[in-house]
């Protein structure tokens, strides 16, 4: 077995350095883990032919790749909130688990077995509304003594772990077509040989004198020599855990990364991506607001904006590895949550909520990663040790913007709208076709510019602005079809009982009051965010 670098909590580096019998220390990167989610991942030998890959907390750089998730848990704490991110991340990204209570060495001896079950029952507990139920669940002590203790001291139950994590391996389906890409955990040089670039193979293969690239840094070498287990290799495939050596390449460039074929990879200032809400997470999730987006080797700062189908399409299938630019979308104040009153204001039709539904991310800084790839929204700035989930969502990215002026470049082919509502009263009838409307626009308002929209009255009649009527903002409405007998009798009362007032006079009969009730004018229409003009269009 060879291990990435890792520093994580619960006694899981001396869990997974024990069970490797290798050492495993902190990356400069990997010692910011309250604001960072990549996690890393070992790979085990199976049968002579493809490796098989644990993850000891699960990797979002690697999620197409996992193969089993290894939870370390400090058994005199329990479920803390960062072990239960890890499971929920677990959840989106792995098919098994293998649950690993930890410091069972603290446990006072008399009590330890009873401790052991009662945290054992409680895990099962936890988990048996997850896909991780009936997993696994093994008692260590992987360093008594802790840290400092001396290495004399041995480890408890780790070879029943390691029997355990043996036996959990299968044979995985590994795809070698398709583009190359490798998530680069570390980098060094070799005197009188190169540079080696370690990591993990997430998808296609490599050869050896083949070109590479590292993205992020836009440089492109021939790979000189490959070894696998301390073996040389022609040839690595998608789930190979390799080192490639390269040549006039400074390794201090790169500590960590992807590494890939050339130009394979694009580095994006946005994103439109499927999304779904961890229900772990407390609260709505509102458009506008700025979450740590983890995508590809990356977690940047990023702001989001929710969308969904039009209500007609809320029921249709659910497209997972594409992105229509030529459909209209709809926008949304939050994410819709099931069971939930949309806050939209109106778009969206009581409980009513879409299968699924995209965000556009706008990255703070630029980030390199595939299509594809898996993206997790989470508000990391929220203290680790409060009782809560800071994971919000998830999604698959589907397409992105490469262009750093994206917004007049690409965002206008992205058609989503949000509906707009205006209401005025009728003043008064002009004559059978036209009526005088009244409290739709403000006095300043360019009348122009609403010329030849339709309206509907609350008699029943549609009807189309013709324009402006005086100074004060009223409008002059032309009604093709004509005002209906029961529409003029309801508009005349209605201008009768104006005039009474106006003058002065007595209360209304509660015939007068019923029928007298002026009629309202809707205007609805749409406008696209990303339309440079501002057009209003209605359908």
């Amino acid at each position: 077995m060879e291990s990435k670098s890792a520093s994580y909590s619960s006694g899981s580096t001396c869990s997974y350095s024990s069970s490797h019998r290798v050492h495993a220390s902190p990356t400069k990167d990997s010692q910011h883990r309250n604001t960072h989610l990549n996690l890393p991942v070992f790979t085990v030998s199976v049968r002579d032919a493809n490796q098989f890959v644990c993850a000891a907390i699960p990797a979002v750089t690697g999620s197409q790749i996992i193969d089993l998730m290894m939870l370390v848990v400090d058994v005199t704490k329990g479920m803390q909130t960062q072990s239960a991110e890890c499971m929920v991340i677990g959840e989106i990204t792995c098919p098994r688990m293998v649950v690993v209570l930890n410091k069972i060495d603290l446990l006072p001896e008399a009590k330890k077995q009873a401790l052991i079950d009662k945290m054992t029952k409680k895990m099962q507990k936890t988990l048996e509304n997850t896909r991780f139920n009936g997993c696994p669940i093994v008692p260590v002590a992987a360093k008594p003594g802790g840290p400092d203790a001396l290495e004399t001291e041995t480890p408890q139950g780790i070879s029943e772990l390691v029997e355990l994590l043996i036996s959990q391996t299968y044979m995985p389906k590994r795809d070698p077509s398709g583009t190359f890409l490798m998530a680069a955990d570390h980098c060094f040089s070799i005197k009188g040989q190169g540079t080696v670039m370690t990591g993990t193979i997430l998808s296609g293969s490599v050869s050896v004198n083949d070109s590479v690239e590292i993205p992020s840094l836009k440089i492109i070498r021939k790979v000189k020599s490959m070894q696998m287990f301390r073996k040389p290799v022609n040839v690595a495939i998608q789930g190979d855990r390799v080192g490639i050596c390269v040549t006039q390449f400074d390794p201090k460039q790169l500590e960590r990364g992807l590494v890939s074929s050339p130009e394979s990879l694009r580095t994006l200032y946005a994103a439109v991506i499927s999304v779904k809400k961890i229900p772990y997470f407390k609260g709505p999730v509102h458009t506008k607001a700025k979450f740590h987006i983890t995508v590809g080797h990356e977690t940047v700062m990023g702001r989001v904006m929710f969308f969904s189908p039009t209500p007609e399409g809320f029921d249709a299938e659910p497209e997972i590895d594409s992105f229509d630019f030529d459909r209209e979308y709809l926008y949304q104040e939050e994410y819709l949550s099931p069971g939930k009153d949309s806050s939209t204001d109106g778009q969206t039709e009581g409980r009513r909520t879409p299968r699924q539904q995209w965000a556009l991310v706008e990255f703070e800084k630029p980030v390199t990663c595939p299509k594809l790839c898996l993206v997790i929204g989470s508000k990391l700035d929220i203290d680790i040790h409060t009782n809560t989930c800071r994971l919000a969502f998830h999604g698959v990215l589907l397409a992105g913007f490469e262009e750093k002026n994206y917004t007049e470049v690409s965002l206008p082919k992205l058609k989503i709208f949000k509906l707009k509502h205006k209401e005025g009263q009728v003043e008064r009838v002009s004559d059978d076709y036209s009526v005088i409307g009244r409290s739709l626009f403000k006095k300043e308002t360019n009348m122009q510019l609403f010329v030849g929209m339709m309206v509907k009255l609350s008699t029943g009649e549609t009807g189309m602005i013709d324009g402006g009527f005086g100074q004060s903002g009223k409008f002059k409405i032309r009604i093709p079809d004509g005002l209906s007998p029961e529409t003029k009798q309801q508009l005349a009362l209605t201008s009768k009982k104006k005039s009474k007032a106006a003058k002065g006079e007595g209360a209304r009969t509660d015939e007068e009051k019923i029928d007298a009730q002026p009629a309202t004018i809707t205007l609805a229409f749409k406008r696209y965010l990303f339309d440079p003009q501002k057009k209003m269009v209605q359908s």
